[in-house]
């Protein structure tokens, strides 16, 4: 289980002297899910996700109910696992991983030659993307939201992040592309890569990214979902069964890769955009 899919933990920190100071969980643990209840990935469906393969890339438009990497529940769990069974890769380097709401372009390489050159580039910043979303709100105007991120001590939901002074810079740019009836679809580019980081900036700036679970109208509704799965009353808050997020386009030309990597908006966002009056 990655640690986007952990809801509550316990945390052991230093406040400056030599004794701890902890960071306990507000919940108890949650039982592991339901074994008959977890997505499993039909081969099919990884071929009708595939947009583009080559001898060194092979890359998929990831729906937003798949898990990236492997789980307990065998391979066709997760995309990471799908993607070696089903292609017959000894190995597959998965270089750019989407969390398990946001669809998008998900990226693998064939080779760890190339994995290595797109992760120094990663690090070094030389790979542009570009996301899509849907806020609460009419955002008027471009935006840029430079605030630096970090835990979000006073949460309930352990890997929530919040904009705190001594947190790691984290930038972000946001781009109203239409507005309607209380929402605004907007493109984001992102200078930094941290947790959660368009979803932290979003809420901070008072547009949350809509069924955003954790950033959105309450962090607790992430815990009744685990707890009850997508009530009525959830759905009543939230709007969607997801987050709004989806990775447009990845850019590799920076990285001496001839590759712009796009995938078109979900179908369910589309259809959220029609149903309320913004055009796409």
């Amino acid at each position: 289980m990655s640690a986007d899919d952990q809801g509550v933990a316990g945390e052991a920190s230093f406040n400056g002297r030599d004794f701890p100071k902890v960071r306990a969980c507000a919940w108890p643990p949650r039982p592991p899910p339901d074994p008959s209840k977890i997505r499993l990935i039909a081969p099919d469906e990884l071929t009708a996700w595939t947009v583009f393969e080559d001898e060194r890339l092979f890359v998929v438009n990831k729906p937003g109910d798949v898990v990236c990497h492997p789980s307990k529940a065998g391979p066709w769990s997760s995309l990471v696992g799908a993607v070696r069974e089903g292609k017959g890769f000894e190995k597959s380097h998965l270089i750019f991983r989407l969390d398990r709401e946001t669809s998008g372009v998900v990226v693998f390489a064939k080779d760890e030659r190339t994995a290595s050159r797109l992760q120094k580039a990663m690090q070094e910043r030389r790979v542009r993307k570009t996301y899509q979303t849907i806020l609460t709100g009419h955002l008027a105007a471009a935006v840029t939201v430079d605030q630096p991120l970090g835990d979000d001590l006073a949460s309930p939901v352990f890997v929530k992040t919040c904009v705190r002074p001594d947190g790691k810079p984290a930038v972000t740019h946001f781009e109203p592309v239409c507005a309607a009836n209380g929402f605004t679809l907007a493109r984001v580019r992102l200078e930094t890569g941290r947790k959660h980081q368009i979803r932290a900036h979003a809420q901070w700036l008072g547009h949350s990214v809509v069924g955003d679970k954790i950033y959105g109208p309450d962090a607790r509704c992430y815990l009744d979902f685990i707890d009850r799965g997508y009530t009525p009353e959830l759905a009543a808050k939230l709007l969607l069964p997801r987050q709004a997020l989806h990775c447009a386009e990845i850019d590799l030309r920076e990285t001496g890769l001839d590759y712009v990597l796009t995938a078109p908006l979900a179908w369910d966002l589309v259809a959220f955009c029609r149903e309320r009056g913004l055009p796409v």
